[in-house]
């Protein structure tokens, strides 16, 4: 996100009364649903309107899995689209999902009738009305109540949006065609005309949450029928020339005589490459019915939804979880043309051989839940993401750290794209790479990149190798544009090290045993910003002195969040973090404390969405859990290692209900997917704890069943069973895990035992018991 026990209470009566509380708690406020479908598909349960309110920033709009355009309404939100919003200001082709500012948004088209007068997208944009707009996976309507009456249709294939406009009658029906205005920064515009039915552009921008690199999308645009009129605008003025270029302002006009036929239908083709490449990619994709292209994305979304199949669990549940399974799928993107060729981070053109090159890296976020999910249900398309993250490095010098179509925004902090890789290593999924990736891991994990590369990597690499520690330096000036690991040292140390603890594992596996010994020393050096005195990770100043407040609770020192907050940021090691807080009595007490463990069982809807939760960045300055941010995404399974996994369920089904199947239904930002894969994988039952790994810590589910099938490349048997029958908001304690009927006392799993097993089921009930208690079952630390 950018802008990411049971004490007292005893006995089944409390508890039965607490987890009805919990199970019951839903969201108010407006309710958007699913476009009606009459077949019973999955693609029914999902609403692409969860989360497009409250800062979720989703889009409701039409996209393919992974695909590179996203084509969807612009409301006037910094990120595209509001729920709460009432005009339309575009339909632009670029959302990636869930972001936290504003990025994308190139080329907002919209239809109007009449004689044009305004070319500010936000003084012709139409109102609209959600009781005439649905959504469903691939296809998207709304009725535009400006001008005269409008419905607006979209659809979409990997690399074009097609749009579909139904006029009123009358012979001024116009198409708008925004080159100059986006949710980002716009450097420079082309936009031509180029016959009577095509208008092509160029569009150069910039910026994500701060300056960063320019880059450059093409775009052709080809409508099913010939233009009556059209022209092109620049600064406000609006003329007939066929062409317009400039730094902004600049746009296309294009009108159609619709007394008669009132339908009119657009492809637009996109391109990071060239016009070329947009023109064949308009040719390969393009030329079919605006239905057609619509029951095609739904299939296309069927086919990939229906690898998870969730037998029972609620109508809501079932509908959040789809729906968040939706968005999981949603990113990285395509970045490459139909023949192949992208533009690498070198600014140079590149041809992709023997994989697809995908783009937009929220790194950050998505290593910690995303990249297993895909990892699990997408094994192919994960292994050509991480294989372009390798040609990023490969191409530009340096692994990125979150980039945005060819260029790197450096935003955010630590070292996210060292776990994301060795998952994709440890997931079996980068065969034929091993040590190409782990020489590109060692140079990242060693090193600072040059003065003259865009990207920051381990910024604070020098004195961390040399002191163990990331120094906190309030108010240095920041030597490039994006996040500097030296404004929030505490929470980079956290993430360097277990950058260092993921490294060490994969080093040691391919028999570097030099490097390995020498990345789990440096793993360890979560203990260097341990101040005793308080008990808490602190920062230190570039003497090694603790520096900032010293109350846990506020944030200074670490990045959207708090010491409280990042405290359970050591996966690497939680029995060496268990004894630095002084055992593990203290540390449940601590863990207790932080999730409001008793006002949770006493009441959990004021405590999940009150004490937990306060508004959708309200991360900064508390001592309380976040779900709604990465920082402490795996807390909760920090029971599995003290003794106490019942209350990881507890604290997981809590957080479970924040998802819902309203606007407002999403934990703050999903961060390209990052929240929904946290629902997905939670709603399941298995999480990824240690990311990085293929540890997967287990909690109950909340389905009776859910059947994954799974590629036979890297799963053998081609499917994988969760059963837990009968659990419920009543009965969902485990009380005994079986592992193909053998006995599964351990609180995780390992990527090969979902290999090798066809189905993990277990034994539900309304009381915690002994199951996964003893320290021989907690998943083991990396040392």
């Amino acid at each position: 996100m950018h802008r990411t026990q049971r004490p007292r209470l005893r006995g089944p009566a409390a508890t039965l009364a607490a987890v009805a509380l919990l199970g019951g708690i839903l969201a108010t406020g407006p309710t958007a649903q699913a476009a009606p479908r009459a077949d019973g598909h999955l693609t029914d349960l999902v609403n692409p309107f969860i989360g497009s309110q409250n800062e979720g920033n989703t889009y409701p709009g039409a996209a393919v899995p992974f695909s590179m355009v996203q084509l969807s309404p612009d409301t006037g939100h910094s990120v595209g689209y509001d729920y709460t919003d009432t005009e339309i200001r575009g339909f632009s082709s670029i959302h990636p999902s869930g972001v936290g500012c504003g990025l994308g948004g190139d080329l907002p088209v919209l239809p109007t009738t009449g004689d044009i007068t305004e070319t500010d997208n936000a003084a012709y944009a139409s109102g609209f009305s959600h009781s005439d707009e649905k959504a469903s996976p691939g296809y998207y309507q709304v009725g535009l109540t400006s001008y005269g009456g409008i419905d607006a249709e979209l659809t979409a294939t990997e690399r074009t949006g097609v749009q579909r406009y139904t006029f009123p009658a009358t012979d001024k029906a116009n198409v708008l065609i925004n080159a100059g205005q986006s949710l980002h920064r716009t450097v420079s515009t082309t936009v031509e005309v180029l016959d009577s039915r095509t208008v092509r552009t160029a569009i150069t921008g910039r910026g994500f949450c701060q300056d960063t690199e320019p880059y450059t999308l093409y775009t052709v645009t080809r409508f099913d029928r010939p233009f009556a009129d059209s022209g092109t605008w620049k600064d406000g003025s609006v003329t007939g020339a066929p062409r317009s270029t400039g730094t902004g302002g600049n746009g296309a006009w294009v009108r159609f005589d619709t007394t008669k036929d009132r339908t009119v239908e657009a492809t637009t083709a996109i391109s990071y490459v060239d016009a070329a490449g947009a023109a064949r990619n308009l040719r390969a994709e393009g030329g079919r019915s605006f239905d057609r292209v619509a029951r095609a994305a739904r299939a296309t979304w069927e086919e990939r939804l229906d690898d998870v199949q969730a037998q029972g669990g609620t109508e809501t549940q079932r509908r959040t979880f789809y729906s968040s399974l939706y968005r999981s799928f949603l990113g990285p993107n395509v970045g490459q043309d139909v023949d192949g060729r992208y533009t690498g981070w070198d600014q140079k053109i590149h041809r992709a051989k023997g994989f697809s090159y995908y783009q937009n890296w929220s790194l950050w976020d998505t290593y910690r839940t995303q990249a297993q999910l895909l990892s699990l249900l997408a094994p192919r398309e994960a292994r050509d993401m991480a294989i372009s993250v390798l040609k990023i490095d490969e191409q530009s010098g340096w692994l990125p750290k979150w980039g945005y179509g060819t260029v790197e925004t450096n935003i955010m902090t630590g070292d996210p794209v060292t776990p994301y890789l060795t998952n994709a290593y440890q997931q079996g999924l980068l065969e034929g790479y091993e040590e190409q990736a782990y020489r590109t891991l060692k140079k990242n994990a060693d090193g600072v990149p040059p003065a003259g590369s865009p990207a920051v990597g381990r910024e604070a690499n020098k004195e961390y190798l040399a002191d163990g520690f990331v120094p906190y330096l309030k108010g240095r000036p920041h030597a490039k544009p994006g996040d500097s690991d030296y404004d929030h040292g505490g929470s980079a140390t956290l993430e360097y090290a277990l950058s260092d603890a993921m490294l060490g594992e994969m080093a040691a596996e391919l028999g570097h045993d030099a490097d390995a010994r020498r990345y789990r020393e440096r793993a360890q050096n979560y203990h260097r910003i341990f101040d005793a005195s308080t008990g808490f990770f602190r920062s230190r100043d570039g003497q090694g002195a603790f520096t900032g407040p010293a109350d846990p609770a506020q944030s200074e020192g670490f990045h959207e969040g708090t010491s409280w907050q990042y405290q359970w940021l050591v996966p690497q090691d939680l029995p060496g973090l268990v004894d630095l807080i002084g055992g593990t009595d203290a540390t449940n007490a601590r863990l207790d404390s932080f999730f409001a463990y008793d006002q949770l069982l006493a009441d959990p809807a004021k405590t999940v969405r009150e004490v937990w939760v306060n508004g959708p960045y309200d991360y900064y300055n508390a001592d309380k859990y976040n779900p709604q941010n990465e920082p402490d995404l795996i807390a909760p399974y920090t029971y599995l290692s003290t003794g106490q996994p019942w209350k990881t369920t507890d604290v997981v089904h809590g957080a479970l209900t924040l998802f819902t199947d309203t606007p407002t239904g999403m934990t703050g930002n999903d961060d390209m997917g990052t929240m929904s894969a946290w629902d997905v994988l939670s709603s399941i039952g298995i999480f990824p704890v240690q990311p990085g790994t293929d540890t997967w810590g287990l909690s109950t589910p909340v389905f009776d069943r859910v059947d994954l099938t799974l590629d036979r490349r890297y799963y053998p048997h081609g499917s994988f069973t969760v059963r837990a029958p009968g659990t419920s908001d009543t009965d969902r304690y485990i009380r005994s895990a079986r592992l193909d009927g053998a006995d599964q006392p351990r609180t995780y799993l390992t990527t090969q035992d979902i290999r090798s097993a066809r189905s993990l089921s277990f034994e539900v009930g309304a009381e915690p018991s002994t199951w996964g208690t003893s320290p021989s079952d907690a998943p083991p630390p990396l040392r």
